[in-house]
């Protein structure tokens, strides 16, 4: 800073509020400023300064399962909120969802320097009842099972699920199936709590649950399964990825979709209007979440107390894949007719 000064012929002073983006700095004096620090290959210590104003200007990001949609979107959709409000994000990956690798992660953000972190992850899914983290980090959590000392943002489970098996259940369904996400999954149970209940209210059969694994793979499987069930005119499948994979497997048996049987997913994946036939289906707001996420981040840095859960509902997106069922169609069904 000290060569710089000397060459741009003013004061350290000076440099060190160009280095801040001072206004109040003449343009002629910054412009000089900025061509000795050019010249001289000089850049601003940026930890040096976080150190002396006490904050970093970053938020961390641990996250387990980069494959997944939700965590891809909500990712993408925090890291655009931070850098809207000036902060730079830092994303450690874990491999398992264990207590050591957190409390590893967390490590590495403290020796990054962040001011803040957001998990995105199922916290039940660690190796004990509840994350053991560094009381002195900012926390958010999107996980709405994260109850306690955290705040919690996360899409509304339940409700999607509850919209998607309403709608079939309106168009005329005497019941609905459902294709789950695994069992280890908190937004998988929720939305196969929600799909049972709403059967049960309604005074309807709860058929048995084909188990998925988020996978178009698993999805083709279970809709196999579906063929073969006669009285199926409606599914509600967990995600649109396993959705892809019923719609190939009905197609293989011969099923038409919705003629023979309706489809729902949950998501509303960038592809999911090019399914054939395009899939109705339950978009989640990712750049909402990622936005409370990162509001609330902000927030606890400026010492305001956040707590509790901060749910973002979901919306039906209706297309092609759902439709009232065709009178007799079960029967003919069983009858095979439909081959």
């Amino acid at each position: 800073m000290a060569d710089v000064a000397a060459l741009a012929g003013v004061s350290s002073q000076t440099v060190s509020r160009v280095s801040n983006g001072d206004p109040a700095v003449i343009d002629s004096t910054r412009q000089k400023v900025l061509d000795a620090m050019k010249e001289l290959g000089y850049r601003p210590n940026s930890a040096a300064r976080a150190l002396k104003r006490g904050e970093f200007r970053a938020i961390g990001v641990i996250t387990m399962g980069l494959s997944s949609t939700g965590n891809v979107r909500t990712l993408e959709a925090i890291a655009g909120s931070a850098a809207r409000a000036g902060y730079a994000v830092t994303l450690i990956p874990l491999d398992a969802p264990t207590q050591d690798n957190v409390r590893g992660a967390f490590t590495r953000l403290d020796e990054l320097a962040v001011d803040a972190v957001v998990l995105v992850m199922e916290v039940h899914l660690l190796d004990t009842t509840a994350p053991t983290l560094p009381p002195h980090v900012k926390v958010v959590v999107v996980d709405s099972d994260a109850t306690g000392r955290f705040p919690v943002v996360d899409t509304d489970q339940r409700q999607g699920a509850r919209t998607a098996v309403q709608h079939l259940l309106d168009l005329g369904h005497e019941t609905v199936w459902h294709v789950s996400g695994p069992e280890e999954s908190f937004a998988a149970d929720r939305r196969s709590d929600a799909w049972q209940a709403v059967l049960r209210e309604e005074g309807r059969r709860v058929p048995p649950a084909q188990l998925g694994d988020w996978t178009p793979e698993s999805g083709y499987r279970a809709g196999l399964r579906l063929a073969e069930e006669a009285d199926c005119t409606a599914v509600f499948v967990a995600n649109d990825q396993m959705a892809l994979g019923v719609l190939r497997a009905f197609h293989e048996r011969g099923l038409r979709v919705p003629q023979d049987v309706s489809v729902v997913g949950f998501d509303d994946i960038a592809e999911a209007a090019s399914f054939i036939p395009p899939l109705t289906t339950m978009r989640q707001d990712f750049a909402r979440v990622g936005e409370l996420c990162v509001d609330a981040a902000l927030r606890e840095l400026r010492g305001e107390t956040v707590t509790g859960v901060r749910l973002v509902p979901t919306t039906l997106v209706e297309r092609a894949s759902t439709a009232a069922p065709r009178p007799g169609a079960a029967a003919r069904r069983g009858a095979g007719g439909q081959h």
